[in-house]
């Protein structure tokens, strides 16, 4: 039995001055101002450009050195008139070929667009100022949500032997799911 009492003193020894100097205790809130912040948010707008595409000149220098590429290939092929058939059809062919090489980029024109970078401007709520009621003195404190007509706070023991000023309690954080921004009350 004395065996018992020592080892549960011994257990509970470590505990007695752990919880003892911590104590929550409720305010009353008095007012609830949000905190506001302008915010600048950049955003790109585009737009198609209805403009038709100017038509660009067309290069003549291609389908001509096709065009004598042609004929030269087309000489080579066949006798008599077929070779003139050959070298005139040679020369039609070549222009052709010159013509689509050398003017292809103004075919296949592609679309445009019309882009410009547009601010917007909105307010954020980022905390709240809160003035609190707590033990016949206003407190005031900057919070991250809004809490309510009453507020947790955290009570601290301090060592008698030191000199130090107590400062106010501090608001405990309740998970409290912030209202939508407003304007600030009071109660």
């Amino acid at each position: 039995m004395k065996t018992r009492l020592i080892a549960t003193i011994v257990l509970l020894l470590p505990t007695w001055g752990a919880g003892a100097a911590d104590y929550t205790d409720s305010a009353q809130v008095i007012s609830v101002t949000p905190i506001i912040e302008r915010v600048t948010e950049p955003r790109q707008e585009c737009t198609p450009n209805t403009a038709a595409p100017q038509p660009q000149e067309r290069s003549v220098v291609a389908p001509i050195v096709g065009g004598v590429a042609g004929a030269v290939l087309g000489s080579q092929v066949g006798r008599g008139s077929g070779k003139t058939a050959a070298t005139a059809a040679g020369a039609i062919a070549g222009a052709v070929v010159g013509d689509r090489i050398g003017n292809s980029q103004t075919a296949g024109a592609q679309p445009t667009q019309y882009c410009r970078t547009v601010e917007t401007i909105r307010d954020v709520v980022k905390s709240y100022t809160v003035v609190y009621r707590y033990n016949d003195r206003n407190i005031t404190t900057t919070m991250p949500y809004d809490p309510g007509r009453t507020l947790r706070v955290s009570i601290t023991a301090i060592d008698g032997t030191r000199e130090a000023v107590a400062p106010p309690p501090a608001p405990v954080a309740a998970p409290v799911s912030a209202p939508p921004p407003g304007y600030g009350y009071r109660y």
